[in-house]
This record gives structure tokens, C-alpha cells and sequence, in this order.
């Protein structure tokens, strides 16, 4: 007897998608290992690369937006991973995390899984972040941290309010952060590179080597645009 009742293919997830932003001024090796191996813990196909417009947090980048997403581009190329977005340069008013996390949160499937990636260092600050508690209901928040790294240490150095937040917050466990879209903080070592953007800038304008520190096609860029001299 043949039955009438129509097979249901349940749709897969979504795809959990990483997010890394910066100043990118330039963008260098510290920030792309970074955030190859944050995504690679975490089995993430896409991270976004968002270079900021107007930050908030500092002065104004030495390289102009329209250099510094270039720039993005290019260090990028050949690695699917990676993809450049525009969002916050094309805005005519400063970069906040949490409104990009919130368009992105509208743009893409309902339940995507968001992952903001960030330094230990980054993390320390975050309560200067504009409408920071609000960035857990947005995203979770893996943290890259060098080997050796003491975490008594850095969480006693935490604000109070900050430090119960991760508490009630922290995974060491990659699964979790697929199995709901936001709401889980977990650190992760991660290959230390002693790169700056400030050193990378410094040595440019004093006309020393850039080789090894960011790929080779931005560093033809930069000395085809002479920037940071």
C-alpha cells in the first residue's frame, strides 16, 4: 500500500558566521592567523573582515577607508574564508560593534550562530563599548589568547560586572556556540605573532624592511599608495 504522506527534509542549520574588525591600518599577519584559527576551532566557513570607518575608541586611521578595505581585499585573496565587508567605512558616523552585529544579525538566516572575535586585551576594555551587555544577545564572543596565558590573572583584572558576565557566559566547548546563535564567551589559544599595526606604520615611515610582518601584495601596496610616510 503506497502512503500519501509527503517526506519532510529537515533543513539544515545555519552556518555560524565569524566577524573580526579593526582599524586594519594596515591589516597584517597578528590579525589574519588570528582569525584563521579562531574559525578553525570553531569549524566556521565565513568571517567577515570589517575594517572601521569612524572608530570611536581612538583618532582617526593614518590610511584612508577606501585604503585600508583594499588593503583587507587584497591580504585576503586565495583564502575563501575571508570575506571583506564594507559596512562600517560606508557610514557617516562612527563604527559601533553592536550596531553591525545588529544588521547582520537581520541580514542573515534567523538563528545564525555570530562569533565576534577578539584579543584578551580587547575583552578587558569591553565595558567602554557602546551598549556592550547588548552584545551578548547579538553574538558570542571567542577570545584569542596567547599560550601560557594565566586566566586567574586576566579575570581578576576583569571589571566586576564583566567578570560575572563571564561566569554565567563562558563555554570551553565549541559545540555550544553552534547550538544557539549568541550568548556564549570562549576563549581560545592561539599562535602568538608579536605584530602591531603602530610597528608595521613605524618602520614604513622610517624605511625599514615590512617583509614577513603583512603579506607581500599589501606591501607593494602601501609603497605603490605611499602610505604611512
Amino acid at each position: 500500500m503506497r502512503s500519501n504522506a509527503k517526506t519532510r527534509v529537515q533543513a539544515a542549520p545555519p552556518r555560524p558566521v565569524g566577524i573580526l574588525g579593526g582599524t586594519f591600518d594596515p591589516i597584517h599577519f597578528g590579525h589574519l592567523r588570528m582569525a584563521e584559527e579562531l574559525a578553525e576551532a570553531l569549524d566556521i566557513d565565513q568571517v567577515r573582515l570589517i575594517p572601521a570607518g569612524n572608530p570611536p575608541h581612538r583618532g582617526q586611521p593614518r590610511a584612508e577607508a577606501r585604503h585600508r578595505l583594499e588593503m583587507a581585499r587584497r591580504a585576503v585573496v586565495g583564502n575563501p574564508r575571508f570575506v571583506p565587508d564594507d559596512r562600517e567605512i560606508a557610514r557617516d558616523r562612527p563604527s559601533y560593534s553592536v550596531d553591525t552585529l545588529a544588521e547582520l544579525r537581520a541580514e542573515l538566516p534567523a538563528g545564525t550562530p555570530l562569533v565576534l572575535f577578539m584579543g584578551s586585551d580587547a575583552f578587558l576594555g569591553l565595558t567602554t563599548w557602546r551598549e556592550w551587555r547588548g552584545l551578548f544577545d547579538l553574538a558570542h564572543i571567542a577570545i584569542a589568547h596567547r599560550p601560557g596565558f594565566s586566566p586567574t590573572l586576566w579575570e581578576d583584572a576583569l571589571p566586576d560586572e564583566l567578570r560575572r558576565q563571564l561566569a554565567k557566559r563562558l563555554s570551553e566547548q565549541p559545540g555550544e556556540l553552534v547550538e544557539a546563535p549568541a550568548g556564549r564567551v570562549f576563549p581560545h589559544a592561539i599562535t602568538q605573532l608579536d605584530i602591531s599595526a603602530s610597528q608595521i606604520r613605524d618602520r614604513c615611515l622610517r624605511g625599514k624592511s615590512l617583509r614577513y610582518l603583512l603579506p607581500d601584495a599589501l606591501i607593494d601596496y602601501i609603497h605603490e599608495n605611499r602610505l604611512y610616510v
